[in-house]
């Protein structure tokens, strides 16, 4: 005789397989406009897209350099807080923290804007679409040295996995 509660746990167990098994085999994959590309571990980050660095150069400056500076440097004091606490516009090249956070942590705040009141950043996400945001973090990714793209690369992976 089979219990209720094990009939129900198969049932959630099948549901749910099914729903991994559609997602696997859908026409939206890894490296689509709406994510990143997946990158083999073995090997290191991916190489740059040029064209996606020029793409996202333009963008940042009619976007981005207002605030972040023309050549990615922030605001000479971006680690000190302003009066009310909050912290003005970091440096988005290798002296920053961007490099700190996976690619799709910085689609978020590009996308959201920092969602917090320690910082002014804006939302972005009704006038750069997902593959302009991508641009732009490309972009930035191609200052960035060797040990950082590897260190940044490295969480963008492990934030996939997770």
């Amino acid at each position: 005789m089979i219990r209720r509660g094990s009939s129900r746990i198969s049932l959630l167990v099948l549901v749910t397989s099914l729903a991994l098994l559609a997602a696997a085999c859908s026409d939206e994959g890894p490296g689509t406009a709406s994510e990143p590309p997946p990158a083999d571990t073995s090997d290191g980050p991916p190489a740059l897209d040029e064209q996606r660095i020029e793409s996202g150069r333009e963008l940042y400056g009619l976007q981005c350099e207002v605030c972040h500076g023309a050549d990615l440097q922030g605001d000479p004091d971006w680690k000190t807080p302003n009066t009310d606490g909050s912290f003005r516009p970091p440096p988005q090249d290798a002296s920053g923290h961007t490099w700190h956070h996976p690619d799709q942590l910085l689609v978020e705040i590009i996308r959201e804007g920092s969602g917090s009141t320690l910082s002014a950043m804006p939302l972005y996400g009704d006038i750069l679409t997902q593959d302009e945001i991508l641009s732009i973090i490309e972009f930035f990714k191609s200052t960035w040295g060797p040990e950082e793209r590897l260190f940044q690369w490295e969480r963008t992976q492990v934030a996939q996995e997770s």
